[in-house]
């Protein structure tokens, strides 16, 4: 499956990584500690709780993938440990 989506990614303090990844693991609702944040539909992918997951789409993240609701959940939905996962920066 490919879905093409907008995204938000981390800021220059802490950029999100590009390349191809396997899915790690999910959380439907991973509470962020050390941000005082929930992270909704959370796809783990990359060293350092990188994931994709529902997140405003105006505000830079800490390194995740931030997606809009209806993405987050269908990435959530479709996606299983071990599938491969690609980061691309935009053109």
């Amino acid at each position: 499956m490919t879905r093409t989506v907008p995204f938000l990614g981390g800021d220059p303090r802490s950029p999100t990584p590009v390349g191809t990844f396997a899915v790690d693991w999910t959380a439907q609702n991973h509470p962020r500690r050390e941000f005082d944040a929930d992270m909704p539909f959370s796809v783990f992918f990359a060293p350092g709780g990188i994931a994709f997951h529902e997140g405003p789409l105006e505000r830079p993240s800490a390194g995740c993938v931030h997606l809009g609701r209806p993405d987050a959940v269908a990435f959530f939905d479709a996606l299983e440990v071990g599938d491969r996962v690609q980061v691309r920066r935009p053109s």
